[in-house]
């Protein structure tokens, strides 16, 4: 059950180093007095740390004649959005300690330094931050370490900005003034700030950087990928008599996939908005691999021998006979080959896809962009069996990278229920290794193949776990960073 607490008092602090705590970027603040633990307090943003609060703006009234009859003076407001809870406060007067300190937090240490010759001693309290369910409005107010709320706040400590794992580590890190341990990140992080506000892309890296580094629990809510409204019509296109249409969401899907081609010949293109046309290719990939392909877009239709026959013929003629051979063939159609036209797609070495196993792949990659390796999926291409038995095989292949979502995702799961469990900041791997194997598992896993998925869980361009390297295998320790959702 959450606690509940009567709020009656917020602390006042610059209005940047507030954010910073929200953000979970810091979890420690710098009062003008020491702090008693267990002590909890509103946050109050100032606009900067000399506590300058009130800002008068001046507005004049007028009578209906334009005369000025009085002034009035109208406060600024602020808006209150977090509490707070003191969880340690500890005394710096060390100038040693300051680049430690400055390394942990969002000061630099010029800053920290300025500060400690004017105080003489800088109290530095660890905050453990809890989001309000409303933001409170309230007048600023003369300067002072504690503001006095205009009504009492019934909170309770249900929405914490950081979980009990990830503070622990965090504090554990600031009381023993460890160094980060990724500070070429946190240096990268610090750059996107400003520009994250006006470029997406920017903001979409902050938010990933700040979960690998422990700083927030989750990505923002993002808008689903836009590409889908195309990609969820592949399937009804592909079996309706719209040829031209279903040819261009072909080359869209190949380019979402990760295929690209530099070629400007419209008869071996990937261009969407330039079709091949009579005597062209519907399509042709050149990296990383290349991949010739006719469409047919028709459900009711059988296909027939014509268009093995139409692939060949074409693919001889704009690509020539060595990189022909060489290249995975592909027939995507709605309809069922004649028996002739499957056994010269079989004969030609052709995989027969079909319009709803596109889109399935497709979609897969946009929900979960990392989960489409197009080198792991060219040996299944060029792999018996071919014809119309292909689709079945890449329908296998998709199946499979689903199934090592699963797994990863569970894996993730168990990291962030154990350590919430234990109240611990980090599992050992042989512990780990233990309680998967008695967990709910989508699959077994050998004690190598399931360190292997951790190490991959933990790089830096995945960011879903943290791994605190051993002194061997199984002495490897993990701490959860981000879940991994799965879009069933």
């Amino acid at each position: 059950m959450n606690k509940l607490i009567l709020l009656q008092t917020a602390l006042a602090l610059p209005n940047p180093d507030i954010e910073a705590l929200i953000e979970g970027r810091m979890i420690a603040a710098m009062p003008r007095m020491f702090l008693n633990p267990g002590r909890t307090f509103a946050l109050y943003p100032t606009d900067n740390s000399n506590m300058s609060l009130i800002k008068p703006k001046q507005m004049s009234l007028f009578s209906e004649s334009g005369q000025l009859e009085l002034p009035l003076v109208v406060l600024d407001k602020v808006s209150i959005k977090a509490w707070a809870r003191c969880e340690v406060c500890q005394m710096l007067n060390d100038p040693e300690s300051l680049e430690a300190v400055s390394q942990l937090t969002v000061w630099t240490t010029e800053a920290l330094q300025q500060t400690l010759l004017q105080r003489r001693n800088i109290f530095l309290t660890h905050l453990r931050v809890y989001l309000l369910p409303q933001p409170l409005e309230m007048s600023v107010h003369p300067s002072g370490n504690f503001v006095s709320l205009p009504k009492s706040l019934n909170v309770t400590d249900s929405t914490p900005v950081l979980s009990d794992s990830i503070f622990a580590k965090r504090r554990q890190k600031l009381e023993k003034l460890e160094p980060p341990e990724h500070p070429e990140l946190e240096k990268l992080q610090s750059a996107l700030v400003h520009l994250s506000t006006t470029n997406p892309k920017a903001k979409q890296l902050d938010a990933e950087i700040k979960m690998f580094l422990g700083w927030s629990e989750k990505l923002p809510t993002t808008q689903p990928d836009p590409d889908l409204a195309w990609i969820s019509a592949i399937a009804q296109i592909g079996n309706s008599s719209d040829g031209n249409t279903f040819e261009k969401l072909v080359r869209k899907s190949f380019i979402k996939l990760g295929f690209a081609n530099s070629n400007t010949n419209p008869k071996a293109s990937l261009n969407p908005e330039s079709t091949g046309g009579a005597g062209g290719l519907d399509f042709y990939c050149e990296t990383p691999y290349p991949v010739a392909g006719e469409c047919k877009a028709s459900k009711h239709e059988s296909v027939p021998n014509s268009v093995t026959a139409q692939l060949v013929h074409l693919g001889l003629t704009h690509l020539g006979q060595d990189k022909f051979e060489r290249s995975v063939k592909i027939i995507l159609a709605a309809g069922p080959l004649t028996n002739p036209a499957n056994q010269a797609a079989i004969g030609s070495k052709m995989n027969v896809i079909r319009p709803e196993t596109l889109q399935r792949l497709v979609e897969l990659k946009a929900k979960q962009p990392g989960s489409i390796d197009l080198l792991q999926l060219k040996p299944c291409l060029e792999q018996q069996p071919f014809g119309e038995e292909a689709d079945a095989k890449v329908n296998r292949y998709i199946d499979e990278v689903r199934e090592k979502l699963k797994v990863r995702s569970h894996i993730v799961q168990l990291v962030k229920d154990f350590l919430e469990r234990t109240k611990s900041t980090s599992v050992e791997f042989n512990q780990l290794h233990g309680a998967y194997a008695f967990s709910m598992s989508p699959q077994p896993l050998t004690y190598e193949e399931m360190h292997q998925i951790l190490i991959e869980l933990s790089s830096p361009l995945t960011g879903y776990l943290g791994r605190i390297k051993g002194q061997d295998l199984g002495r490897d320790r993990f701490y959860f960073l981000r879940d991994l959702p799965l879009d069933d």
